[in-house]
């Protein structure tokens, strides 16, 4: 009979724990990661590529705008087929299809067909928002329904803003009789609560703490609201009015000042928060048209920001609103950043990596990946890059 080293299996279950906690963090679980902030926590990615990069695989999955949730050795995204949007399950390292489910018909659009939001993938379920406001929980082993909610005020483009979840709750763009912002219970679909009554939105509702407490902002189309995240209560509304009724560009938070971001003619604000009893009151530190953004985020880094808006690739001090740099004609790009290089993928499908600088961007690779239209935001998970178009998706390798 052999003896069991009791010593041994102690410091085995740490290194699992230890090793599953490491997993757990690199995963990318919903849009922008899980900060919301478009940072990977990715390390010893190659970013100086003499040779091609390596592609790892790539697949036709119909047209969608969706970016990707990460998660393990499963990638999820949406595409399109016989007329309907479709969730799709994807083994991370072959591309192979493990699971894809039809959930709502078809979105046409003159700028490109199909989903508009990325799934997000939480406690083995996925949540994903359809064009036309059919808001579904499917299990992610295998795609199976568990609830669904239906929106009614479906926004010219449709309804793009991907779901949060912030505790219990799943929280979307909804508009009509929902609000502009609802939340429900994540595991049943019971809706918990309702905010504002403006127009839908274009942005995934935004999560932040402030003097110990957690909020959310809510884009609307004509403003910009926080409220509890426990309660839906409105703490602070800030109007924010666009052409078109377009805000797209997800918010940030930092340091006691949040960072609103539109395209067209409204340009980027800074507030001040400060508390104000059961509110927040805001102060105005900035107010101008450095940044432009249309539906692409701002990623900040060492108190800069660094945007492909409709203008160009730029980089504005947060604090002041100041443009540092700006490339002319490289607009409409995506970013991620990772131990401070910049990951940007251009609406042409080229991949330029370079150190995130208030000095300027020289790429230090530059890769033609995809071609036609590519306005996903690109994922970084276990040393590869995935990136699509709106029909199809690559893999490469960056180890």
């Amino acid at each position: 009979m052999y003896r069991i080293n009791t010593r041994f299996v102690r410091l085995a279950g740490l290194f699992t724990t230890l090793f599953m906690t490491h997993i757990a963090l690199a995963d990318w679980p919903n849009f922008r990661g899980p900060r919301y902030d478009g940072i990977s926590d990715e390390k010893g990615l190659k970013t100086t590529w003499k040779e091609p990069l390596r592609l790892v695989w790539e697949r036709e999955i119909g047209s969608a705008f969706s970016s990707f949730a990460a998660v393990g050795d499963r990638l999820y995204t949406c595409g399109m087929a016989d007329k309907q949007q479709v969730l799709i399950c994807l083994n991370a390292n072959t591309g192979e299809v493990i699971w894809k489910k039809a959930f709502e018909k078809q979105y046409r659009n003159e700028h490109g067909d199909g989903t508009r939001a990325t799934p997000t993938v939480h406690d083995g379920r996925v949540y994903i928002l359809g064009a036309h406001g059919r808001l579904l929980c499917v299990d992610a082993e295998n795609g199976s329904d568990i609830w669904e909610q239906r929106f009614e005020k479906e926004p010219t483009w449709g309804y793009s803003g991907s779901v949060l979840i912030e505790g219990e709750l799943a929280v979307a763009t909804a508009g009509g009789s929902f609000g502009s912002i609802a939340a429900f219970d994540r595991k049943t679909g019971k809706p918990a609560w309702k905010s504002s009554e403006d127009l839908v939105g274009y942005a995934m509702p935004y999560p932040f703490t402030f003097d110990g407490k957690r909020y959310i902002v809510g884009f609307s189309g004509t403003s910009a609201n926080i409220v509890e995240a426990a309660t839906g209560k409105e703490a602070l509304r800030t109007d924010w009015k666009t052409d078109y009724d377009v805000n797209a560009a997800m918010p940030i938070y930092h340091d006691g000042h949040l960072l609103l971001t539109s395209g067209y003619k409204t340009g980027a604000g800074l507030f001040k928060l400060s508390a104000a009893g059961g509110a927040i009151k805001s102060q105005e530190i900035w107010k101008n048209k450095s940044l432009l953004t249309k539906f692409q985020s701002c990623v900040l880094h060492d108190g800069f920001l660094y945007a492909s808006d409709q203008e160009g690739f730029k980089c504005v001090e947060f604090l002041t609103g100041k443009e540092r740099w700006s490339q002319p004609r490289v607009y409409n790009g995506t970013l991620v950043l990772a131990e401070g290089n910049l990951f940007l993928l251009t609406e042409n499908g080229e991949l330029r990596i370079g150190k995130a600088s208030p000095d300027g961007f020289t790429p230090t690779t530059t890769a033609k990946i995809l071609d036609d239209r590519c306005w996903s935001v690109p994922v970084l998970h276990n040393g590869r890059i995935y990136a699509r178009n709106l029909e199809r998706v690559v893999c490469f390798n960056l180890k």
